[in-house]
């Protein structure tokens, strides 16, 4: 089920979505102090091409205090942003019996793009 639900996934903006992702971040790769945030972004991108069949995972320092440091950069800068999108997205999918799948990978997505550093989607 998780294939297929990838592959649908993909079709219908997945594919986009994460290239997107995977190019902003390189974008922010330019600079040296954008690196941590860029990594963050590509990972952000390679977590949206395949949500299906996947959770999120706490790393073990997720609440360092360098990570509180980063996660709170991020929100403020591009992760609220971010997450409003999966959001809306989310809502307009959970309309329609069909969309709720989506809708959900759209959530989990959702708390990945508001505090990505020390979170993982396995």
């Amino acid at each position: 089920m998780s294939l297929l639900g990838n592959i649908i996934w993909l079709i219908f903006g997945g594919f986009v979505s994460g290239v997107g992702y995977i190019v902003g971040g390189l974008t922010i790769c330019l600079t040296i102090i954008g690196i941590p945030f860029g990594l963050q972004a590509v990972k952000l991108g390679i977590a949206t091409f395949t949500p299906f069949g996947r959770k999120i995972i706490e790393d073990g320092k997720a609440n360092s205090t360098l990570t509180t440091i980063f996660n709170v950069i991020w929100l403020i800068f591009f992760g609220w942003e971010i997450a409003l999108v999966h959001l809306i997205h989310g809502l307009i999918l959970a309309i329609t019996i069909i969309g709720l799948p989506f809708a959900k990978q759209h959530f989990k997505l959702m708390i990945i793009a508001l505090l990505p550093f020390g979170r993982n989607l396995e």
